[in-house]
């Protein structure tokens, strides 16, 4: 694979997942769109779609995955497609949850990039210890072998990193103490620890936007304490210094109000995502 540093830029494969997959309201699966067509626009890229936006259940993680699984089935061949033809994937996502079929995808591709996870919350619970019942909980820990989704694990634990980690149960805080997973918390030294843990392997690189402070963009959790977009700038140019296996972005949802102040864009919180991510993507740029 053609590395940032080259002088040919690595062919991106950009896709919007727009199904259901653990929603508890529509609007991310609206919000993927808007993210998709921003980042199309700035790489240049055409969209490939991937599911069709449903009803939300609002349901049991069993019940959410059951309902979502052809579409995260359909997305996990595009992903051994995208890798099978040399391209690096770039994915605007609707839920966290959607990660369940493409890090295994990734791990059996790369099995030597780390997954570096920017989330408010770690998503290592499992069906035997979730409080919650909530899919999204579950979304790293499915990857990395911790239970069986149906799409595949393969996911080593030296291969995962959280970033931005603040609002973990008691589970997922015994990963980190231990040291079975990796955490970066927030803070000012948090790009150079990141640079440090990497330590310039191949990045795949996730990203849940509630790992934002609440009310930066629109999110389904708004939990306080989190990064600013300046550092998420800081950790993308970290990030850059490595090969990039790929890269999603999900769980940012459409603020879309009833009525809309004249010039005011709904697309602007997605554009600001990307704006942060600029170190990253200009590797790709046509």
């Amino acid at each position: 694979m053609t590395t940032p540093n080259a002088t040919t830029a690595p062919t991106v494969a950009l896709t919007r997942f727009a199904g259901r997959a653990g929603d508890h309201n529509d609007r991310a699966m609206v919000a993927s769109g808007y993210l998709a067509d921003v980042i199309a626009d700035r790489l240049g890229a055409a969209v490939t779609t991937v599911g069709t936006p449903e009803p939300a259940l609002s349901a049991n993680w069993d019940t959410e995955l059951r309902a979502a699984l052809p579409a995260l089935q359909s997305l996990a061949a595009r992903y051994r497609d995208i890798f099978a033809r040399g391209q690096v994937p770039v994915t605007a996502l609707s839920r966290c949850a959607v990660a369940l079929s493409t890090l295994p995808v990734v791990a059996a591709h790369r099995p030597d990039a780390v997954v570096v996870w920017f989330d408010a919350h770690a998503d290592l619970n499992t069906p035997g210890n979730t409080s919650t019942g909530y899919l999204g909980g579950l979304a790293f820990s499915g990857p990395l072998g911790m239970w069986d989704s149906g799409l595949g694990a393969g996911l080593a634990t030296r291969n995962a990193v959280l970033v931005g980690a603040r609002d973990l149960d008691a589970p997922e805080h015994a990963l980190v103490d231990n040291g079975t997973v990796a955490l970066v918390p927030v803070g000012p030294a948090m790009a150079d620890q990141l640079s440090e843990i990497i330590a310039g392997r191949p990045v795949y690189l996730h990203i849940d936007c509630d790992v934002l402070d609440a009310g930066i963009v629109p999110t389904d959790y708004l939990v306080p304490c989190g990064m600013t977009l300046n550092q998420l700038h800081a950790c993308a140019e970290v990030i850059a210094r490595s090969e990039i296996v790929g890269l999603e972005v999900g769980e940012l949802e459409t603020d879309e109000p009833t009525s809309r102040p004249a010039g005011a864009d709904g697309r602007e919180p997605a554009r600001s995502i990307v704006a942060a991510l600029e170190p990253m993507l200009g590797p790709f740029s046509r």
